[in-house]
């Protein structure tokens, strides 16, 4: 692991901005599940019809893609909170190569090359 070196500024700044996106990602699933419960209660036992049912599919798979996705970054939050205790913060967890410090302004999260991310993508 050569490479860059990152200021302890820069890399309590991010530290920072990783438990707030923990705490905005978590609480948006709150939200996504109080919302799902809220019109199981508002629909209650009125007559249901075909297209409501279809609806609530259609809702039901969406909600399960967005927690898809949550779980992944929330995965990769609390992983670079982990990288940044263990003094790893910035560099690939496949390869051990540098992060570019330009990914890692935009995406806290990054524990992957740009070239890794999209192989994991691509083998989900």
């Amino acid at each position: 692991m050569t490479g860059q070196i990152l200021s302890e500024a820069f890399i309590e700044n991010q530290r920072q901005r990783l438990l707030a996106m923990q705490r905005q990602v978590l609480g948006g699933e709150e939200g996504t599940i109080s919302a799902e419960r809220n019109q199981e209660e508002a629909s209650g036992d009125e007559a249901r019809e075909f297209e409501d049912d279809a609806q609530k599919m259609e809702q039901d798979i969406a909600n399960q893609a967005l927690r898809s996705v949550n779980d992944r970054r929330i995965a990769d939050i609390q992983r670079a909170l982990e990288k940044i205790a263990e003094g790893t913060y910035g560099y690939s967890d496949n390869s051990g190569e540098p992060i570019p410090i330009e990914r890692l302004k935009v995406l806290p999260e990054a524990i992957l090359t740009v070239q890794e991310e999209s192989e994991r993508d691509a083998g989900r």
